[in-house]
């Protein structure tokens, strides 16, 4: 145990080496990391130097926290006017006329078919609309999305189930987080937190945010993007929406949706060449473009309306078809405004309308005290360990502390160049494994105690130490890495930072408590050729 190889030492310190040196930008500011990489040569290669740094959390640089909330009305309404057109469309497929229409209802839609053959052609397709639920998502036996009933008189109503309402908000929350997600991603925001709060909220966290109300804008807007056709006339199968060119006054649009948003590929900011305004482009996918191309081409002449979040925002004149996918959105934009929407519109709209219950903003204050007591915190943990195993094991505890300070520089390294969150939970992560990384050494040191007092030679002892040490070694932190994945993939948010901490600490207790104490104790033996152990 006493000699290494040389492969084997260069290995050990260049790691040791390469990860303390990643954790070194962690304790400078952006701004000076930023400056000394723009004061380097042209031809020096900047991937030598680490700029990675430890992205400090909410908690502790401050930011912008957003609860949303399902609208549960506005789904209910989202999901009836689904119901309308789907019905619509069984009847134009069985070639079946509504008596009176498709009239709308409070939780769904009533249609009145008088002729009995007629209603018996079109009742089985309507049935396969009440889709089954997942007993094990709603806790009721045979649950189902509709409840079809049909009266002697013709009169037919589908109603959503409070099943179906509930099954439909719990995937409205799972889809939206993946949608605000998407959105975050767009603006380059650093490690945003988004959590599923109860059954119907969503709760976002953004580090570094001082903005609330645009990214309650950004967050809140739908962006629910339809393409339609201008009405003549303000009776029949039309809406009458706002529009954003006549200021507000409400003009008639079909309700026939010619394309929607989900067909777009790409949306980017970009300036109409002739009135130098912004604007926003987009793509569609091979489906959106054939669906647009032969909207504008049976359209000529008539105006298009570009309604997003039912506001119509646009409405050309199609001048010819438009037959290569891809288009302009104008409507007096902002800058800003055309770079929000086109990061609307990549992300993809929300599958319902989310309404802001809780803003908070978290000002940096707060977070620099709890930087500076963790800071606290953390030194006075490391002094008293360090003086605990200097006092106890003598020489052998040096080394324990050297190990420890080694042992808490990778862990910074680590998180570091995995540009990992830094939560106050994460600071007490920290904490807690410089109490426990020289449990590693503990545990080798009385054994090599017992291996002397058994009447072994110091060189024997030394070897057994280490040796059957390992095992123990191994199985707690194996214990403790269970632990902590179990909290890594079933907590949330800070359970997550804590965890993350601990399980980076685990990772490096072999490289500290094991490798390097041992090189160190052979450095130390082979210089002193001592007789006993120094404790």
């Amino acid at each position: 145990m006493l000699r290494f190889s040389r492969s084997k030492i260069i290995a050990t310190l260049a790691v040791i080496l390469i990860g303390l040196s990643l954790a070194v930008p962690s304790f400078f500011p952006a701004d000076s990391r930023k400056s000394f990489m723009a004061s380097l040569p042209s031809w020096f290669p900047s991937w030598i130097v680490p700029t990675r740094a430890i992205v400090l959390g909410l908690d502790l640089q401050g930011g912008s926290q957003l609860l949303l909330e399902v609208d549960q009305n506005e789904l209910v309404a989202s999901q009836a006017k689904g119901l309308r057109d789907d019905v619509r469309r069984i009847l134009q497929q069985e070639s079946v006329r509504a008596d009176g229409g498709i009239a709308l209802q409070p939780r769904g839609v009533q249609v009145r078919i008088a002729d009995a053959s007629a209603r018996a052609k079109v009742m089985p397709k309507l049935r396969e609309l009440a889709q089954p639920i997942s007993n094990a998502l709603v806790g009721q036996t045979g649950a189902r999305t509709l409840d079809i009933t049909e009266q002697p008189d013709g009169l037919i109503r589908l109603t959503l189930t409070d099943a179906g309402i509930t099954d439909r908000t719990r995937r409205a929350v799972s889809q939206g987080i993946e949608v605000i997600r998407r959105r975050l991603d767009s603006t380059g925001t650093t490690e945003p937190s988004i959590q599923q709060q109860g059954s119907d909220r969503i709760l976002v966290q953004v580090p570094g945010e001082q903005n609330p109300e645009r990214l309650e804008k950004l967050l809140g807007s739908t962006a629910k993007l339809e393409f339609r056709m201008l009405s003549d006339s303000a009776s029949g199968d039309v809406d009458l929406l706002p529009s954003r060119d006549e200021k507000g006054a409400k003009v008639p649009v079909e309700r026939r949706i010619m394309a929607d948003g989900g067909d777009l590929t790409d949306a980017q900011p970009a300036f109409d060449q002739q009135s130098h305004e912004p604007m926003v482009s987009f793509k569609f996918n091979l489906k959106g473009a054939q669906r647009f191309g032969q909207a504008t081409a049976e359209n000529v002449g008539r105006r298009m309306a570009i309604v997003l979040d039912n506001e119509v925002v646009s409405a050309p004149v199609i001048r010819t078809a438009i037959t290569g996918g891809s288009g302009q959105i104008t409507g007096n934009f902002s800058v800003q405004q055309a770079n929000d929407l086109s990061v609307l519109l990549r992300a993809g709209a929300l599958p319902a309308k989310f309404t802001v219950v809780e803003r908070r903003v978290v000002g940096p204050g707060l977070g620099r005290d709890s930087i500076e007591a963790g800071k606290m915190a953390t030194l006075v943990a490391a002094a008293l360990v360090i003086a605990f195993m200097f006092a106890t094991y003598g020489t052998f505890g040096f080394i324990a502390n050297i190990a420890l300070i080694v042992h808490v520089g990778l862990i910074l390294g680590l998180m570091s160049v995995l540009e990992a969150t830094m939560t106050l939970p994460g600071i007490a992560g920290i904490v807690l494994t410089i109490g426990t990384a020289v449990d590693s050494n503990v545990l080798i040191y009385e054994r090599m105690r017992e291996e002397a007092r058994a009447g072994r030679s110091l060189i024997s002892a030394l070897q057994a130490g280490f040796d059957r040490a390992f095992a123990t070694i191994i199985d707690s932190n194996s214990t403790m890495a269970i632990a902590a994945l179990i909290l890594f993939f079933l907590g949330s948010g800070p359970v997550k930072g804590f965890a993350v901490v601990f399980i980076l600490g685990i990772l490096t207790t072999v490289i500290t408590a094991v490798t390097l104490t041992r090189m160190m104790i052979a450095v130390w033996y082979n210089t002193f050729r001592p007789k006993a152990l120094p404790f």
